[in-house]
C-alpha cells in the first residue's frame, strides 16, 4: 500500500517512519538477458542457464545492479510524493548484495524513511531498504539511497 504525501511539508513529517512492504515482482531469466543486453556484462552465471546450473548458485542469479536497479520500481510501490516538479536519484551511502537472486524468485522492498534534510530549493530523503527474496534467509540487497524533490 503506498503512501501519498503533498509537497515538502507532509514529506518532511515522515521521517523516521515505516514506509512499508512493496508487492513481490519475479526477476525473469529474460529480464537479467535484457539486463546483461543494456550493461554488455554476459557473465555466464547470469546469461548460461545449462552452466550456471553446475555453478556455485546452481542457477542463473540476477546482477547485482539489476537487483538495485530494482529499488526504484518497488520503492514507488510505497511512496507517492505529489506537488513537486522533479524527482532524483541523489544517489547511495551504503549498498551490500549478502545474497544471490536466482532466476524465477520473486523480491520486495522493505523501506524505512531515515531521514528528510531540506537542500536548497527542496528536501533529500534517506531510505533505508532491505531487498527480500521470496523463501530467502538473506535479503539480497540492503540499501541506503538518497532522493531529492524540487518544487
Amino acid at each position: 500500500m503506498s503512501i501519498t504525501v503533498n509537497g515538502l511539508d507532509d514529506l518532511k513529517k515522515l521521517a523516521d517512519a515505516d514506509l512499508g512492504t512493496s508487492e513481490w515482482i519475479e526477476v525473469t531469466q529474460d529480464r537479467i538477458d535484457t539486463f546483461a543486453d543494456a550493461t554488455d556484462d554476459h557473465q555466464w552465471i547470469h546469461t548460461d542457464p545449462e552452466r550456471a546450473a553446475q555453478g556455485p548458485f546452481g542457477a542463473p542469479i540476477a546482477h547485482g545492479y539489476l537487483t538495485l536497479s530494482l529499488f526504484i520500481p518497488l520503492f514507488t510501490q510505497l511512496l507517492d510524493v505529489r506537488g513537486v516538479t522533479t524527482k532524483v536519484n541523489y544517489g547511495l551511502n551504503k549498498v551490500r548484495f549478502p545474497a544471490p537472486v536466482k532466476a524465477g524468485s520473486r523480491i520486495r522492498l522493505v523501506a524505512r524513511l531515515t531521514s528528510v534534510e531540506d537542500v536548497p530549493g527542496g528536501v533529500q530523503i534517506t531510505v533505508d531498504g532491505t531487498i527480500e527474496v521470496d523463501g530467502g534467509t538473506k535479503p539480497a540487497a540492503v540499501v541506503q539511497s538518497l532522493s531529492r524533490f524540487y518544487v
